[in-house]
């Protein structure tokens, strides 16, 4: 264990002041500071809204450009960044000959990328809560403050997170793999288009395709339910998260990551 924090650790100072690291900060950033300056200036045209309503009209653009399109992207340049220092160095046989056992240090290169996207889609939901309930603040006519989406808003990010994780296990491995950008790049790029048209088409075995998961995470949303007796009671969304897309996801992720560490003990030491 504390040759994985150690490695873990090591990761984080290799990497903080990379594009790997930083673009899981401000993607969010931006992305929600655009929404953000566009309510504000169409403002007057929301004031009929309901706080649900506005948090739904708030949060649906971000949801929908980062699950459907940002995501898969930034998990495979998320997962090459990861390897690209080791490649460009060629420091892989130096790392794999410290006093560390190979596994410690495979580990915690594959969980600090999968921090990496848990980190962004945490700061997704910081920020959309943060730029929402700033633009209540700043507007009181938008009452942002009289419905709370933060539950909500966690488990769809959840939702994303868990659906990410087959995606992001295969495009670690193809980047331990291959030491440039264009091989990982173009497959995850190929299979991101082919995901899209199986989720889109609602194909009945796109499931078993994790590309595809991103998108049906966003199917994931139940519909309203009503919130109470009570006639001003807000209605309640509900996600499901262990869907069958969501094993496939979580198999491929401990499968991939076994055969990433077996094909790691033959290479290391080349």
């Amino acid at each position: 264990m504390k040759g994985f924090i150690l490695s873990f650790r090591s990761e984080f100072y290799k990497t903080r002041k990379t594009m790997g690291f930083w673009s899981a900060v401000l993607l969010p950033l931006l992305l929600c500071l655009f929404v953000f300056i566009g309510f504000f200036y169409k403002s007057d045209g929301l004031i009929n809204n309901s706080s649900m309503e506005l948090w739904l009209k708030f949060a649906a653009p971000i949801l929908g450009v980062m699950g459907l399109l940002l995501m898969p992207m930034l998990i495979i340049f998320i997962a090459y960044s990861v390897n690209s220092l080791e490649h460009k160095a060629d420091t892989w046989k130096t790392i794999f000959s410290l006093p560390i056992s190979k596994l410690s240090v495979y580990a915690a290169k594959y969980f600090y990328a999968f921090f990496l996207v848990f980190f962004c889609l945490a700061l997704f939901v910081l920020f959309t809560i943060g730029f929402g309930n700033l633009l209540g603040v700043i507007k009181p006519s938008l009452k942002f403050s009289e419905y709370s989406i933060a539950s909500i808003l966690a488990q769809i990010y959840f939702k994303f997170f868990l659906a990410s994780l087959g995606i992001l296990s295969i495009q670690f491995l193809l980047s331990l793999l291959f030491s440039d950008f264009i091989k990982p790049m173009g497959i995850g790029f190929v299979c991101v288009i082919v995901g899209g048209i199986l989720a889109g088409n609602s194909w009945q075995y796109a499931y078993l395709f994790p590309y595809s998961h991103p998108m049906m995470a966003m199917k994931a949303l139940g519909p309203a339910k009503n919130g109470g007796n009570h006639p001003s009671a807000m209605p309640h969304f509900t996600v499901d998260l262990l869907t069958k897309d969501t094993w496939v996801s979580l198999v491929i992720a401990v499968v991939v990551f076994i055969a990433g560490y077996f094909i790691v003990l033959r290479k290391s030491v080349k």
